[in-house]
């Protein structure tokens, strides 16, 4: 029987081609606000000590993904979602969104009529509006596609920490350079120490802005890229086990930049531990005079667990903590 006082908030977790996501369900009000930015305001002043809950240690860890429901902008949208991590709260989140709609589905929170093989989830996140394509057999969600927000290249050959990187934003920004090491988990810690000090130097630099709204900034995170593999490091040191749904929209745009893909073509995105997104450039766009693309990416959410968690207000560790 648990203390007098203490909380009480249930998950429903997925993993988005390996990478966790934790979905809120019941315990935390939706945060009000009249845009997706505004919300993420409100939750970073009054949701944050929840946040640290759900994913520091001894209930999460440094690589814990989720998110808190919110209510939609208005009747166009289906669901409303901020998404966070072991520093904060994000503007966008690919695999995050693929794991929402497949949850939405399956949960029925989003009914679909038994034996439709297709159906449309339209999902407000603070990066904008996404539609979203899920896959049906049976009662299982077999794969999802999202339409992401217009995707561009920002900045081209920055020099930084003794490197240069390109900066491109597919509904955060990230800098986007190729590996110093081979792409896998014996090089993981180069790879993650490497992207720590060229977000760091970047961020402190400035400058960093989307051009039509200033509440989208700084170097969410750095995507290093191996052939048709890459590896994201976002957050604080945090690694995406998937191939990275934004970061690949801002991979698209990069590649479409350099003349690599063009309009229709596909990437197979690869992850570190080989897990895959499939990205198509879908329409060729401007943002603000920056020649931009809107991609398509497509990946798969599996249910791993159900969770009540409870924190004691007698409990000295609190919401937890972070061993890195």
């Amino acid at each position: 029987m648990s203390q007098p006082g203490t909380e009480s908030i249930r998950t429903v977790d997925y993993h988005t081609a390996g990478e966790p996501f934790r979905i809120v369900t019941s315990g935390v009000s939706p945060p009000p606000g009249e845009t997706m930015l505004a919300k993420r305001a409100w939750a970073e002043e009054h949701l944050d000590r929840t946040r640290r809950m759900l994913v520091q240690e001894p209930r999460g860890h440094a690589d814990m993904y989720g998110c808190f429901l919110t209510a939609t902008l208005d009747a166009g949208a289906d669901l409303g979602v901020l998404f966070f991590h072991n520093a904060g709260f994000s503007t966008a989140c690919g695999h995050g969104t693929i794991a929402l709609v497949t949850w939405a589905l399956e949960s029925g929170r989003i009914f679909w009529p038994e034996g439709c093989s297709a159906a449309k989830v339209v999902v407000d996140v603070p990066s904008g509006r996404l539609v979203t394509w899920a896959r049906l057999e049976g009662g299982d969600v077999t794969s999802v596609r999202f339409r992401n927000v217009p995707s561009f290249v920002l900045q081209r050959s920055v020099p930084v920490v003794g490197m240069e990187v390109d900066i491109a934003y597919g509904g955060a920004f990230y800098a986007i350079a190729p590996a110093p090491v081979a792409i896998n988990i014996q090089n993981l810690d180069r790879l993650v120490t490497a992207g720590r000090e060229v977000k760091a130097a970047l961020n402190a630099r400035g400058g960093i802005v989307h051009p039509l709204e200033p509440g989208l900034r700084d170097i969410y995170g750095v995507i290093w890229t191996q052939a048709d593999r890459n590896v994201a490091v976002f957050a604080n040191g945090e690694v995406d086990r998937s191939p990275c749904g934004s970061g690949t929209s801002a991979r698209l745009a990069l590649l479409h930049a350099t003349g690599e893909l063009a309009l229709g073509d596909v990437l197979q995105h690869r992850s570190i531990v080989d897990s895959e997104f499939t990205g198509r450039i879908v329409e060729e766009t401007d943002v603000a005079g920056l020649p931009a693309v809107v991609t398509d990416v497509e990946g798969s959410a599996h249910l791993t667990g159900r969770h009540e968690f409870f924190l004691e207000p007698t409990d000295p560790l609190g919401p937890g903590f972070l061993l890195r």
